[in-house]
């Protein structure tokens, strides 16, 4: 028996050395593809390219897509990353800087692979072989792997493919989470305009904007003012929104840019892909000390006067170097790149507008001690499921909209909420009724009551509303937010749609502090208790008579740009 013990530590012990013999020779085993961009925005994808990585010498290493392959030139090596596209000079014209190798020979200063056929990445669906002196290590296959979809890239990150559809340019920042902030919570239309102003008017250095819309004259003044104290201002702005730049926001943006103030936009311009399907995060860094966030544009509705008539949004600023560092970096990234160009907003009347009279009921309330955690999209946008995952007793939402996905596929963000309610907690759905909201056949008031039947069928504690506007004195829904067990608080500009968290910028905070949670607990209620289980009850211009269609074709020059 010992002998024969003997002999098996001896055979092990010999594997063990043969094994280490083979890693020493075949040092490449170590080289995958972790990156791959194969249906590009560029015409006949020319600017394709995939990403290797190891530290190895690649001898012997040919990659394949089942057609055609290539080998790289004898004793070429890889130390960390290597990038191999389809022609140096489109993925220059494209990325600004040039390849490490390339298939087709057009650019001098481009090494090329050895090439064997025709090798292209097909867009639908196609493969890649990674191969060892003809031992297969690496395959990946699409759409079985990963989603084919026109801009998309692929990465390969913590033992898999990336799910989610990032596209060419955009970022892919972790979260954050900050302990003991201070904070100033606020919500439009009863305090927003006021900590807006105060926001702006603490900063001596800097002031960092990033805005989907902006058209009201009394934010621009306020901008005008830091100005004259010498703060540097730079605003990044969507270039096409829903409807395009209106009249109002050229007015409001040429008086920021007659006054030297540095404004860009980002849109798709030329061959150059925009990075995001839209810019429409709503942040104001403030030097390196605070950055406000909210769910509301830089309008009238969103930041009316004191007293003045508006829309529901929520809104925090932070009073945390941390936070504004991290945001400072998103838009950074965001900045960069062809797709964001200097904006000259063209001569526009200027047209002044007066709100219907409001009565405050929730005036801003500052905290200490919270716990904020950052959302962005595309980035981090799954948090908000996750959140809603975690509740134990009860989920508040108050919503703009939901919207199913393509193809009537389920909300997965709606489908946490169900799920939760399964579960046993209590979840409530505010969401707008403005008519716009409600005319169509698959809109909110058709989402409300899919919401209820589901809870009465099932017996689960889940209910939706419409929320009555005229009883609450707003002029719609315009919120995006969370509410869950009472102490944690979404606050974003992420509207629960297929676009807006996986393919638009948005910029959000998860705020953990029971005081917080109070603050807008009270609000949700106040909103809440003024709506129906019913129909919504908000004002239906479509089946007002006559007279009434005048006023339904003027809103109906609006609709693209309140639509958001």
């Amino acid at each position: 028996m010992y002998k024969v013990r003997g002999v098996q530590l001896l055979n092990m012990r010999v594997i063990l050395l043969l094994m280490l013999l083979f890693f020493l020779v075949h040092p490449a085993l170590c080289v995958s593809i972790v990156e791959f961009y194969p249906d590009t925005y560029v015409p006949q994808d020319t600017d394709e390219y995939l990403v290797i990585e190891g530290n190895t010498v690649l001898d012997g290493i040919t990659i394949s897509d089942g057609e055609g392959g290539f080998r790289f030139p004898d004793h070429s090596s890889v130390a960390g990353r290597i990038t191999v596209a389809l022609q140096g000079v489109a993925f220059r014209q494209v990325h600004g800087v040039n390849p490490d190798f390339e298939l087709y020979d057009t650019s001098p200063s481009v090494p090329d692979v050895i090439r064997g056929g025709r090798f292209q990445m097909s867009n639908a669906g196609d493969q890649l072989f990674l191969y060892q002196d003809g031992v297969l290590l690496q395959k990946v296959s699409w759409p079985e792997e990963v989603t084919a979809r026109e801009g998309q890239v692929h990465f390969w990150e913590d033992g898999r493919w990336d799910p989610r559809p990032l596209s060419i340019g955009q970022s892919r920042f972790t979260t954050l989470t900050v302990e003991n902030v201070t904070l100033t919570a606020f919500v439009s239309p009863d305090s927003s305009y006021e900590v807006f102003a105060e926001a702006v008017s603490e900063a001596d250095r800097s002031l960092r904007v990033n805005i989907y819309e902006f058209s009201s004259l009394k934010i621009t003044s306020l901008f005008l003012e830091a100005q004259r104290r010498g703060v540097e201002e730079e605003f990044l702005l969507e270039g096409g929104p829903v409807g395009g730049i209106l009249p109002e926001e050229h007015c409001a943006l040429r008086t920021l840019a007659d006054q030297g103030v540095t404004l860009r936009v980002m849109e798709t311009n030329g061959t150059t892909h925009a990075k995001y399907q839209f810019d429409h995060a709503k942040y104001v860094i403030v030097d390196d000390t605070g950055v406000l966030i909210a769910s509301e544009n830089f309008n009238d509705n969103g930041f009316p006067l004191p007293g003045r008539f508006g829309n529901r949004g929520w809104g925090v600023y932070l009073r945390d170097p941390r936070m504004a560092e991290y945001f400072q970096q998103v838009f950074d990234w965001d900045i960069a790149g062809d797709d964001v160009t200097l904006f000259q907003p063209r001569p526009s009347t200027c047209l002044t507008t007066t709100p219907a009279e409001y009565t405050v009921e929730f005036p801003s309330q500052e905290f200490t001690g919270a716990r904020v955690t950052t959302v962005l999209a595309p980035d981090t946008s799954m948090l908000i499921p996750d959140l809603i995952g975690r509740a134990r007793l009860s989920v508040d939402i108050e919503q703009a909209y939901v919207k199913n996905y393509s193809h009537n596929t389920p909300n997965p963000f709606l489908e946490e909420a169900i799920q939760a309610a399964r579960r046993g907690v209590v979840v409530r759905v505010l969401l707008d009724s403005s008519w716009f909201n409600i005319n169509e056949a698959q809109d909110n008031d058709e989402m409300a009551a899919y919401i209820n039947e589901l809870g009465r069928t099932e017996g689960i504690p889940i209910t939706a509303r419409c929320a009555d506007l005229k009883n609450n004195h707003l002029d719609k829904i315009h919120n995006k937010g969370v509410i869950v067990d009472g102490e944690h608080v979404l606050i974003s500009s992420v509207n629960w749609n297929e676009q807006s968290p996986s393919f638009n910028r948005e910029a959000g905070v998860i705020i953990e502090h029971p005081g917080v949670g109070a603050y807008y607990q009270k609000v949700f209620n106040d909103d809440w208790n003024a709506s129906t289980d019913g129909p919504a009850t908000g004002i239906d211009f479509m089946k007002l008579e006559t007279a009434g269609l005048v006023i339904l074709v003027l809103a109906g020059l609006y609709f693209f740009r309140i639509r958001r």
